[in-house]
Formats: C-alpha cells, sequence, structure tokens
C-alpha cells in the first residue's frame, strides 16, 4: 500500500531503524516521487546513490561497513577492511574491502569506495560472520579466514601486513589454529601459512 505522507515514511523509514535503498522503500510503500521529496525537503539524507538515511539518526558503529552491506548484500567484508575490524592491523585501511562470489557484479557506489575481491566457491561462503552494528548487519570474515585470505592475496597486500597481523593474532589469549589452517587449506595456502607460523612462533 502507497502512501505519499511524509509522516508514514517517517515511521517506515524509523521501522527500518532509519536506513532504507530506495528499491527498499518503494516495496515498503513509499513512492519514489515521496522519496525524492523528501531528500529534497532535508527529511532524509542521502548518503550515496540508492541509499537513504532518516535526519537524525546517526550510524555511530561501523557508519561505512553499514553503508556498503545495505547497498551490497552479498558483499562479505574481507582483507585490511576486516583485519582493522578485528583489531589485526594498523594499516588505515582507504578503501572497504569486500569479497563477492566469483561472477557477480562490481557494485557501483560512489562513496564509500570499495574494493571489489572475487572468490569462488568455498572460499567465498567459508567463515563468514554476521555482527551487530546500530542494529545493521556487517557480514565479514573471522579472523583466522581473514588471515588465511591475506596469505593467498598476499602479493596485492604485502608480506609485512600478513605477518604483523598473524603477530598480532597469535599474541591474543585465545586462539584457534585449527581454524586458522582450515581455511588456510581451502584457500590452498596451508604450507605458507606452516612457514610463517615456523617463524612467529
Amino acid at each position: 500500500m502507497k502512501t505519499s505522507s511524509y509522516a508514514e515514511a517517517r515511521q517506515i523509514f524509523r521501522e527500518h531503524k532509519g536506513l532504507l535503498r530506495t528499491a527498499q522503500a518503494i516495496d515498503l510503500g513509499i513512492p519514489s516521487a515521496t522519496l525524492y521529496a523528501m531528500r529534497d525537503a532535508g527529511v532524509i539524507v542521502q548518503e550515496s546513490r540508492g541509499l537513504y538515511r532518516l535526519d537524525g539518526v546517526e550510524l555511530t558503529t561501523h557508519p561505512d561497513l553499514v553503508q556498503v552491506c545495505q547497498r551490497v548484500p552479498k558483499a562479505v567484508v574481507c582483507l585490511i577492511s576486516a583485519l582493522d575490524f578485528h583489531d589485526l592491523t594498523t594499516q588505515i585501511p582507504h578503501r572497504i574491502a569486500i569479497a563477492l562470489p566469483r561472477g557477480a557484479r562490481k557494485p557501483k557506489l560512489d562513496y564509500p569506495r570499495v574494493q571489489v575481491v572475487h572468490m569462488a566457491e568455498p572460499a567465498y561462503e567459508a567463515g563468514i560472520e554476521t555482527h551487530d552494528a546500530d542494529g545493521f548487519a556487517i557480514r565479514v570474515y573471522s579472523a583466522e579466514k581473514t588471515i588465511a585470505d591475506c596469505i593467498k592475496f598476499r602479493r596485492r597486500l604485502g608480506t609485512e601486513i600478513v605477518q604483523e597481523a598473524l603477530r598480532l593474532y597469535l599474541s591474543r589469549p585465545s586462539i584457534h589454529l585449527d581454524a586458522l589452517l582450515r581455511f588456510a587449506q581451502i584457500n590452498r595456502v596451508e604450507g605458507l601459512l606452516r612457514r610463517y607460523l615456523e617463524v612467529l612462533v
């Protein structure tokens, strides 16, 4: 049922934590004309193409990751962005690194900037964790899967980043070497991981 009322549309936004994609908003009964009129009136803020936030609602926990995961439902945060999420790097990511299944189209996002890595099965599906950020779901690879991915893409990232991530991981009071080895097997880098561990342990 469509509504052209700002008040009703505002309520729909509130029921969805203040953030909606264009297609979602239309499916929920907000006509595109009302959506654009609300944007022009400052009732909603266009975060990026096709993503709107109700004015006054602030995303405080990982706002860039929330935006990307809302815009690209199949995205899984990976590589340096996932290392940063898990506090396994001192690097500051300049783009949000996301994994998509092989063959998926690269999303067109003006902001935040993204780096897309296409992965084949089962590497894409393995190790996905879902975390809550201001009520929104963010899909991120586990710390162990992220390290295995960074070893696989070490030429792109640099071995220093991989070594730092492993050092930080191994310094934690609770680690899961069995999971680390399992993901390294999936990525076909188990031998490399073992060599890194021999040096660091």
